[in-house]
This record gives C-alpha cells, structure tokens and sequence, in this order.
C-alpha cells in the first residue's frame, strides 16, 4: 500500500487577518529576529507556517488571546487538538511545539524587559511518543532500473537524469534541483574517474547560504543518463547553466513542485508510493551492500555524524550479518571501491 499523509489546510487570508494584533506583532519581531542571525528563508518559512496554525487554533479554540499569557492547560489543549481533532502525527506535533518553544525562547531572552514574568511552558507538556503513520517505501534495483528502462524508452530524459541523480548522488530533493551543467563536466572528475564531484551547493544548514558542500555523484552509472538529457536539451534548443532549468524561465532552476509531481508520476509508474527520499536511503543501502566502509559513506554524503549511515540503511539485520558470517563460520567481508560499483 502506498504511503498517506493526512494533509490539513486550516490557515487562510481570512483568518489570519482575525488573529489578534498582538499575537501578530509578536510573531512578526519573531521573524524579524531570525533573519538579524541569519536563519534562511526557508526556514523561515517553516516557522511561519507552523506558528500560523497556533494562531489560528488560539482564535479558533482559545479566544484569540495573547501568546504570552498562555497556560499549560491552553498548550494541552492545542496539543490535544493537533493530536486528535487534527489528526496530526506525533512527530508532527512535536514540530509544531517546537516553533512555539523558539518563540517563547525569543520572548525569554529577547523580550525580557517587557515579558519580564514570562516563561517557555511548551516544552512542560509532555509530547505524544512518535508511532508510525506511514508505510516506508523500500525499493530494489530491479524497479528502479525498471523505472529509468521505461522514462528512457518513453524518451523522457529530463525524468531519468534526476532519478538517476538521486539515486547515485544520495541528495536530497531540493539539492538536485541545484547542479549545474558545469558539475558534470570531465573538470570535476575525481578518484581516477569513478566520481563527479560538484562546486559547492548550497545544503541543509543554518545560514542564508546554508551549509555548502561539494556533493558526489558516481560517474560512470550517471552518464549515460546525463549525455542523454543533454543530447535532448542541445536538440530542442534549451540552455540554462542548471541541469534542471524551469520551462518558463530557463535562468532559474526548476521549482520543487516539479519534482513532486514527478514523483506522483513515478508512482503510478512503479506501483508503490514514490518520495525523493526514499533515493538517498537507496544509495547509503548500496553502498553498505558492497561493503563501503560506514567513514566512507559519511564522507560521500557530507554528515557530521556518523550514526546517519545506521540511520539510512534500510539492510535487513540477516542481510548485513552473512557479509561476515556463513557456514564456516565469520569471514572477511568483501569490499568494494566507489570505482566498482
């Protein structure tokens, strides 16, 4: 069965313009601070939105009173709500709490002179234990390459690149929309060829810029699937510098909407729910299938912390354990380089 997400849409023009001045203002010097220490727009945004539902639950539920004079009890009620009226994740009420926690951190240690009795209370009630909402989509080799046969086939190249990208690259779904043409010229080719390694691109991280990183892709399972986009862009007169420009604008790249959509597509396609993400647990589960080193994999991918290679492996405990153990008993696993696979 596919995954589902229950998707609630309770913010409008209309209620947003009720919410009461002050929770406005509030949230308003909020935003204002978060660009003062450079927290990216997208970020942002993120707060925007999740603070948004608060407000609108406050002037829905709770009389539109002021944030700062809320109690515990008004944060159990709108965790309750979430939970249950809302049909919200636990994870997802966790996210929610959480931009309430900045705010009142803000007010805490910003707005202290005039706040000076206020205290963070989100985070005083307890959050729901996270549970699974959703079916993890989990694919093998054989229905991706089946999915890049059949976008070949039906001469949708741009399709097949990205896939390909995310498959072999490992990053996430905004990051593929932010290689250049350039990132795959033979210039950024490293260890004896079996990798493209881009300029740095903008990642997930604190910043207006974000963390940059150089992100790798392997060269050989790529290219074919690379010449193939760029024979078809040279043949019907598409230039950009991006490897996946936006159809009405060429200069800028293709808007992430794209991407969803596409990914729908690849659903009805390949008969099981597809999602961008699912490529990057692909890749490190690769990886791990050929005896990459964990160190590797980390420097591949760009992670701070080990442990998110155990994060992402989707190898089943019998799989990962008869790389080192058979009927003689342990072994030496075979390993592989990058250049291999």
């Amino acid at each position: 069965m596919p995954r589902k997400t229950i998707r609630n849409l309770i913010t409008s023009p209309e209620l947003l313009a009720q919410i009461n001045p002050e929770n406005q203002q509030l949230v308003d010097d909020f935003l204002s601070y978060l660009r003062s220490i450079q927290r990216s727009e997208t970020t942002i945004a993120g707060y925007l939105n999740d603070i948004n539902i608060a407000m609108v639950w406050n002037l829905q539920c709770n009389g539109n009173k002021p944030f700062v004079d809320w109690t515990k009890r008004n944060v159990v009620a709108y965790q309750n709500w979430l939970l249950n009226d809302n049909k919200n994740s636990p994870a997802r009420v966790k996210r929610l709490k959480a931009s309430l926690s900045s705010m009142s951190n803000y007010i805490c240690n910003v707005l202290d002179d005039e706040f000076p009795n206020f205290k963070n209370i989100i985070n005083k009630v307890e959050s729901p234990v996270n549970a699974p909402v959703r079916e993890k989509s989990i694919f093998t080799e054989e229905q991706i390459d089946e999915l890049l046969e059949q976008l070949t086939e039906n001469k949708r190249y741009d399709k097949a690149c990205a896939l390909a990208l995310a498959l072999y690259s490992g990053r996430r779904k905004a990051e593929l929309l932010r290689f250049k043409v350039s990132d795959f010229g033979e210039d950024h080719l490293t260890c004896g060829g079996a990798l493209y390694r881009s300029d740095p691109i903008k990642t997930k991280g604190r910043g207006i810029q974000g963390k940059m990183l150089e992100c790798f892709c392997l060269a050989k399972k790529f290219k074919p699937y690379f010449d193939s986009w760029m024979q078809f862009r040279k043949e019907n007169g598409i230039e950009s510098i991006w490897l996946f420009p936006d159809r009405e604008c060429p200069e800028e790249p293709m808007k992430i909407t794209t991407l969803n959509s596409w990914a729908e597509t690849f659903s009805r396609q390949i008969g099981t729910d597809f999602y961008w993400h699912a490529m990057r647990h692909m890749t490190v589960t690769n990886f791990k299938r050929f005896g990459i080193p964990d160190t590797v994999i980390q420097s591949y991918i760009g992670w701070s912390d080990l442990s998110m290679v155990s994060i992402y492996s989707d190898l089943k405990a019998d799989e990962q354990l008869s790389m080192y153990f058979n009927e003689d008993g342990m072994v030496k696993p075979e390993t592989k380089t990058l250049a291999e696979i």
